[in-house]
This record gives C-alpha cells, structure tokens and sequence, in this order.
C-alpha cells in the first residue's frame, strides 16, 4: 500500500488503518461520532493527500478543461474555483471534481484518490484528440502533492495564525498562493466536504512532515482533533454531497442526480453529452437521487432496496448512516420518477423489514 506524507503521524497516534484508494488511511482515531460532532463543533484535521491533482496548461488549457467538464469555465476567474464533473460520453459520470483557476492559461483539476488511474487516462485520451502534449501541456502531480483539509467554524481562525495574508473572510471556493508555516507557494483552499467551512492546503510531499506539526501546534488551543474517513463520511453525508462510487458514477447523469446546477448549457459550453444531458433535463429523467430521512427505526446502507407502499421495487440505496448532530438515520437514493416529491413515503428494505422513510430536502444539516 501506498503512504501518505502523513501516515506515519497516523499510526503514532494509534489511529485505525486500512486500505483505501491503494493508500494505508486513518479510518478513525477516538470514534466516528466524536470525530464529526468535533468537526462541527470545533474543529478537525483530515489527511486527504491521497487524492489526485492534474495541471493543465498552454493556450489550449481553458478548451480542454470546457470541454472534459459541464461547468462552464468560462465564469471562473483567477482565483476562484468550480465544482464539477467529467461526462463519459455515455450519459454517465467519469468522476466529479474541483477545478481551480490559476490563470488563463493554468488550471489545477483535482479528481478522487480511487479514479486517479481510471480519469488520467481519460485526459490522455482526450488530451491527444484535442492536441495537448501529455507530461507538459497535462501533467499528474498525484504523487508530488500532499494535501490536508482542516475543517469546522474555528478552522481558519485557527489558519490564519500560520498564514501572512487574511484567510479568515475568504469566499467559499476560492483559493490564494500563500507562505504558511515558513513553506512557500502553497495553495490554501476554501472549498470543503463537510458543510462546517474551513480550508484545504495543498504542499510538496517534503514539506508535509513541517504542514502537519504547525497545523496541529495551531489548532491545539482551539481543540483540534486528527479525524479519519469515517467521519468524513458521515459529515458529507449530512450535508449531502454526493460520493463517487455510491451516488454518482458511470451508469448516472448528472441531472438524475441532482447536479444540474454545474451542467451548463450555456454559449460556448459545447461539453461531452451536452445535446445527451439538455435532453434528459427537457424530457424529464425517468429516476433521480434523493434525501430521505427514517420514520421507523433502523439504518439504511447503500445497495439497500427501496420500495412503495405496495413492496415494488422504486429504487436503491446510494448512502446511508445514523447521522452524529441530527441525532436520527439519514440516506440518499435513487428513485423512480413520481417518488422525487418531498414528503412522499418510501420504504427502505432492511433485511426482511420494510422500514417506513419519507423524501425530504437536502442538505439534511444545516449549521
């Protein structure tokens, strides 16, 4: 298995281990529920350095990243940063994705740790057709980058103290090149996958042994905690972001799930599977992921089916948990069209039970 910059920190501090991605990550340190309540609370340190980072860059840069995402990039400035996704050609998602804007002519694509391989290749591909030079114009900086987020409503209070520029009012997805911890050039984020604010920081591999005890040095005082995948989990799930593999992947479109508000069909945004997805939206998808939330007891799991009042099969199961600060049990799942309305009941097929539920709005957590 794979390290990180920070794995040996992990197992010092007894943290559980387990493969995830190829990498050897931190499942979690003191327990899942007290992990998330810190985060939401207070405040939280992830090693997310296992995911991957692409540059992208020339004059062929901007149509690239336009045509592989249904964001339209043409709204970013430098700075600012889009969540989006790759369209597989076939109506189906590739992976979804952070681009950020350095310039005109540079952009930074970050993918997730377990479709770094699977959306490489598919740049390359793409990257040929399109004429950009693979190594220079596209390059993988996956395993050069680590990367930390720190999240929760004291996080870039806590930040600011290592940082020589103001982060503390930065917009939600933008980012700055700042000197932090005595490290130059690094990238420190606003973009977040937890729904309680806070930062990412993106450094070279050397450097992260210096990142990890300063960001842990400056968190002490407002009770930081290293927190694993677990909560990272059950903290998206609350406020509903979608997890590639369970609620989005290559057999779903965008707008069945959820995501037409970063599928563009504006002017210029000619993207792969744009005529596909402008006619799904117009036609009406025939099933669309939704937040339900359990009305009798009982946990739902991903690939759990979901059922009418009837006991026909409407649906499955993409995620599920008993979610820490909501204090009841919580999923996502895709269902039949005339099954989306709020409100409407939905049983969740646990075991040999039929459990009642009810659609309701997303996110579930609101802070």
């Amino acid at each position: 298995m794979k390290r990180t910059a920070f794995t040996s920190f992990h197992e010092e501090l007894g943290a559980k281990m387990a493969e995830f991605a190829g990498y050897n990550m931190p499942i979690e340190y003191t327990g899942i529920k007290d992990e998330h309540m810190c985060v939401r609370e207070k405040l939280g340190v992830f090693d997310v350095s296992h995911m991957g980072e692409f540059w992208v860059k020339g004059p062929k840069a901007f149509s690239f990243v336009q045509r592989l995402t249904t964001n339209d990039v043409a709204a970013l400035t430098d700075g600012k940063i889009q969540y989006s996704c790759f369209p597989n050609g076939k109506g189906g998602i590739v992976d979804d994705l952070l681009v950020y804007r350095i310039d005109s002519e540079t952009y930074l694509l970050v993918v997730n740790a377990a479709n770094i391989e699977k959306d490489w290749a598919w740049c390359c591909q793409n990257a040929e057709e399109m004429g950009l030079e693979v190594g220079k114009d596209l390059y993988n900086a996956s395993d050069e980058i680590c990367q930390l987020a720190v999240q929760g409503p004291l996080a870039l209070k806590a930040m600011q103290k290592l940082v020589d520029v103001p982060v503390e009012d930065m917009e939600y997805y933008t980012f700055k090149k700042v000197n932090m911890a005595g490290i130059e050039n690094v990238i420190f984020s606003t973009t977040g996958y937890t729904g309680s604010g806070g930062c990412e920081i993106y450094v070279a591999n050397e450097d992260g042994e210096k990142l990890w005890n300063a960001v842990l040095e400056a968190g002490k005082e407002f009770g930081l905690q290293p927190i694993g995948l677990a909560a990272r989990d059950t903290l998206r799930l609350e406020v509903g972001f979608c997890l590639y593999g369970n609620d989005i992947d290559d057999e779903h479109s965008p707008i069945e799930a959820g995501l037409g508000w970063i599928t563009k069909f504006v002017d210029g945004n000619d993207f792969i599977d744009r005529e596909l997805f402008e006619k799904q939206k117009a036609d009406k998808p025939s099933r669309y992921l939704k937040g339900f939330e359990m009305i009798d007891r009982g946990i739902p799991r991903h690939g759990y089916i979901i059922e009418d009042a009837d006991g026909n099969e409407i649906g499955e199961v993409t995620s599920g948990t008993s979610a820490p600060a909501l204090g009841k049990s919580i999923g996502m799942g895709y269902v039949k069209s005339g099954f989306q309305k709020l409100d409407t009941e939905i049983y969740i097929r646990v075991r040999n039970k039929a459990l009642k539920a009810k659609i309701v709005k997303i996110p579930f957590y609101k802070n």
